[in-house]
């Protein structure tokens, strides 16, 4: 009946409101009718199911249409949710970037109350993370003080040394600052208080 009566504008979602008729039961007739789902019928339906259980994957959505009534090959539901983008979104965690319990020798804030004025005059050095589907990866930046551009980057799987230690040579490759000119500042963290790093900005000057 809605699919003769509705007009071609009007959405199953909006049709079924206008009589007051559950999309379920709506979707339950055509399926006794052997009336194939389309994939914006499924949509529909993983839409009623994520509104009750707003935590349901895939796999949790497929079992719910069985239990509906409605036999859905898993892989098509996982296919229509990711091209759909309804996945579930899960509650991003924190991630630890900086370490500053360590042993290691930290240097006075020589950009404690300065301004810097011209290119090269101080770089700031930070890490942070990226959310990925499988995990994270880990950007380790450096910034120019006066441009607020980054000049040196690096990303990696792994938060360690190596990772700072590409930024900073990919900055210097990139800028070549005059040595004993340009004040380095981090967070003190383990990366930048290790003594590769402490050698590599002593090489550096």
């Amino acid at each position: 009946m809605i699919h003769c009566e509705r007009p071609t504008s009007c959405s199953i979602r909006q049709g079924c409101k206008m009589i007051d008729l559950a999309r379920s039961t709506f979707y339950y007739r055509s399926t006794a009718h052997e009336v194939a789902l389309s994939d914006d019928q499924l949509v529909d339906l993983i839409g009623d199911i994520h509104d009750e259980f707003p935590g349901y994957g895939y796999r949790r959505v497929t079992l719910e249409l069985c239990h509906r009534g409605y036999r859905v090959n898993h892989k098509r539901i996982a296919r229509v949710m990711r091209e759909r983008h309804l996945s579930v979104k899960h509650r991003r965690r924190f991630v630890r970037t900086t370490d500053s319990n360590h042993s290691n020798p930290v240097f006075p804030n020589l950009y404690r109350n300065r301004i810097p004025t011209n290119p090269n005059e101080v770089w700031v050095a930070d890490i942070t993370y990226i959310g990925l589907a499988s995990g994270f990866a880990y950007l380790a930046a450096i910034i120019d003080a006066c441009s607020r551009r980054i000049v040196g980057y690096a990303v990696s799987r792994y938060i360690d040394t190596e990772l700072a230690l590409a930024a900073l040579d990919a900055a210097v490759e990139s800028r070549r600052p005059e040595p004993g000119r340009c004040i380095h500042h981090s967070d003190r963290g383990c990366q930048y208080a290790s003594a590769a790093y402490r050698e590599a900005l002593g090489h550096y000057g």
